[in-house]
């Protein structure tokens, strides 16, 4: 297994009320990068996380724990939110699906 596909956690900041305009800040996005074993996700484990098969499911895996919150994670140029997550002993295991 290999862990060489760059994955980026995003933390979104909300942008903040401006009195003056009434309007409100863009929303900032802060990235962390980590190098994780990337695959496509299983046809049994699709069954046991989503009820069947899903579109655009992956599996990210990490040689150490993420232990700093974060909202999104980024591989490639498309989005995906955490569905399933399992810590082992000293992998982090991620079940992730496409934001649309």
């Amino acid at each position: 297994m290999r862990y060489d596909t760059p994955v980026y956690f995003q933390k979104i900041t909300s942008g903040e009320y401006d009195p003056k305009t009434g309007n409100y800040a863009d929303d900032t996005v802060a990235e962390t990068m980590r190098y994780a074993s990337v695959m496509n996700t299983g046809e049994e484990k699709l069954k046991l996380v989503y009820d069947g098969p899903k579109q655009g499911s992956l599996t990210i895996q990490l040689q150490t724990h993420y232990t700093e919150p974060f909202d999104r994670i980024r591989v490639g140029e498309k989005l995906y939110c955490v569905d399933f997550s399992r810590k082992l002993r000293t992998k982090h295991t991620f079940v992730v699906s496409e934001v649309q």
